[in-house]
């Protein structure tokens, strides 16, 4: 029997960024031609946005959030070195990266071996050419450790489970890792002490869509008319898909780390705001529900209410909710960074320890202690 771990936190690009470059893609829709000019006039934003942007385009807010975003990092860190997992499974998304026209597989395992990569090598536009918090250049490498073994031993039991799920032992079109698990790991070594915990990515097709057609990314309004790509999976089937890994888990020899990774609410998806910001009311549904340990109710929002809401990304946590629901673990802590011009409301979560073994040494010495 073993055990489990749960925690979500965000991979957003613009944190690895100095603070002047993070408001960068409220900029970049500001110059959409075909956004109406009444809507980009900070006198007509939300009260809250104005403060944020005040007369410095966000810089002194920036700082802010990535305090906040930094607490909440090294929060989760913290439990995952008490946890001391045997390795850490990560739900991400694939935008345009790994997966392309020839291929868009609804989840995919990675079953990879230990990877050398170069994080800062292949930045894409408009995020290349600026400096990271770090000072670290397109040369600088970082060894991310695999976990092959246990990731097909996973994929097997998710089949036998009636999830056809597919798998990979090497990159296909992106060398190295989709930002989504790559940041997450860069992200939770913050302070760059090291991160020795092998890793097993699991993509999750969060962009459905506008996959292919959107090539999982930023666009103009003039783009609208593009054909849509077949939908992603529905929140249910992801969050029962968290549900059969945590089986899986539960009765495996490994103490195990399962990661959400990604924000909330991204503003670039969200027509109705016109891109500017996230669609906030609909995050903190989400989130008062967690808050709640009402993770049942996740299961039931429509696939449509995600996507008006921008919560593409959010499907990655869906599978969380689902494996902490089958487990009946409880929130121990969680933070929601609110913003209007960094793009997306923040969430980091972590989950008080499933613990199978623990539970049965401590059963085992009680019937010691109880013999005579």
């Amino acid at each position: 029997m073993g055990d489990v771990f749960g925690f979500g936190v965000s991979h957003y690009p613009p944190f690895a960024q100095t603070d002047e470059y993070m408001s960068g893609l409220l900029k970049y829709t500001l110059a959409d031609p075909d956004i109406p000019a009444d809507a980009k006039r900070p006198e007509n934003w939300p009260e809250a946005m104005r403060g944020e942007w005040s007369d410095d385009d966000g810089a002194a807010a920036a700082a802010r959030h990535r305090a906040q975003l930094e607490h909440g990092f090294r929060r989760a860190r913290a439990a995952l070195d008490a946890f001391a997992p045997d390795f850490v499974l990560i739900w991400g998304d694939d935008q345009y990266e790994n997966f392309r026209e020839d291929v868009i597989p609804p989840f995919c395992v990675f079953a990879y071996e230990s990877l050398e990569l170069r994080p800062w090598e292949h930045v894409p536009a408009p995020l290349a050419g600026r400096p990271n918090v770090w000072g670290e250049t397109p040369e600088t490498t970082r060894l991310v450790r695999g976990a092959p073994g246990p990731a097909k031993e996973l994929v097997a039991a998710l089949i036998e489970d009636d999830f056809d799920i597919a798998y990979a032992y090497e990159p296909l079109h992106f060398k190295g890792l989709p930002h989504a698990f790559l940041n997450a790991v860069l992200y939770l070594d913050t302070d760059r002490s090291g991160f020795p915990y092998p890793i097993v990515p699991f993509q999750v097709n969060c962009y459905g869509r506008r996959v292919i057609s959107y090539r999982g990314s930023l666009s103009r309004f003039a783009d609208a008319g593009r054909a849509a790509d077949p939908p992603s999976p529905s929140p249910k089937r992801c969050f029962d898909l968290g549900r059969a890994i945590a089986r899986a888990f539960a009765r495996s020899p490994y103490r195990v780390a399962l990661c959400a990774s990604s924000s909330w609410s991204h503003a670039f998806l969200v027509d109705k705001t016109w891109r500017l910001f996230p669609d906030t009311p609909s995050d903190r549904v989400l989130y008062d529900a967690l808050l709640r340990g009402d993770l049942e109710s996740w299961r039931n929002v429509p696939l449509s209410a995600i996507e008006s809401a921008g919560q593409q990304e959010v499907l990655n946590w869906f599978c969380l909710a689902g494996a902490m629901h089958e487990l009946g673990t409880t929130l121990a802590w969680s933070d929601f960074a609110e913003t209007h011009i960094f793009n997306s409301n923040k969430v980091t979560a972590v989950y008080t320890p499933w613990r199978a073994r623990g539970e049965r040494a401590a059963e085992n010495r009680q019937r010691e202690l109880a013999t005579p």
